[in-house]
Formats: C-alpha cells, structure tokens, sequence
C-alpha cells in the first residue's frame, strides 16, 4: 500500500526514470544505437577495402586490354603466348618451376 502511495503521488519522476531508461537502453543497444554503429563503421571499411582491391584489378585489366587493343605491344602478346600456350624458339631451352 505505501508503495502504490508514493508511486501515486510521484508520477511525474516515476515516468522520467523510466523514459530515461528506454533513451539509455535505445541508445547503446537499438538500430540506431552504439553497437550498431560500430558494426556499420567496421562493414564500410570492408567495402571499402574491397573496392580498393577491385579498382587495383580493374586499372590493371585496361592496362592488359590498351596493350593488346589499339596499338598492339609485341613485346607483351610474345610474353603471353610464351607464359600461356609454353612456347619457346629452337634454341631456347624452358625450364618448368613448380
């Protein structure tokens, strides 16, 4: 019974724990919360390290591409065919590492 008093008579401090409370418990642990926040910070810098890594890949498949597009590198289409198809001249002697 002088429980249920006092709640009566404090109400208002009653409702302003108690929303304090939620704002607390919404702020660390919510959508919008701490935790969330870390977990979004740590997953943006995966992304961008993946693009990263991906635009490294990328910049150096044009690089492939211009060299055996428009004006045609020997010197690179000879290291391909020589590292692909393991082609060589007469006197060359190839060696197999691996």
């Amino acid at each position: 019974m002088r429980l249920f008093n006092f709640l009566t008579k404090k109400k208002l401090l009653l409702l302003n724990i108690l929303l304090t409370l939620y704002i607390a418990t919404n702020m660390i642990g919510g959508e919008r919360g701490l935790v969330s926040y870390y977990e979004k910070e740590k997953k943006q810098k995966n992304l961008i390290e993946k693009k990263n890594i991906l635009s490294e890949k990328l910049n150096e498949f044009e690089k492939k591409n211009k060299l055996l597009s428009t004006n045609l590198n020997l010197d690179y289409v000879e290291s391909l065919y020589r590292e692909k198809l393991k082609f060589g001249k007469k006197e060359e002697i190839i060696i197999k590492l691996k």
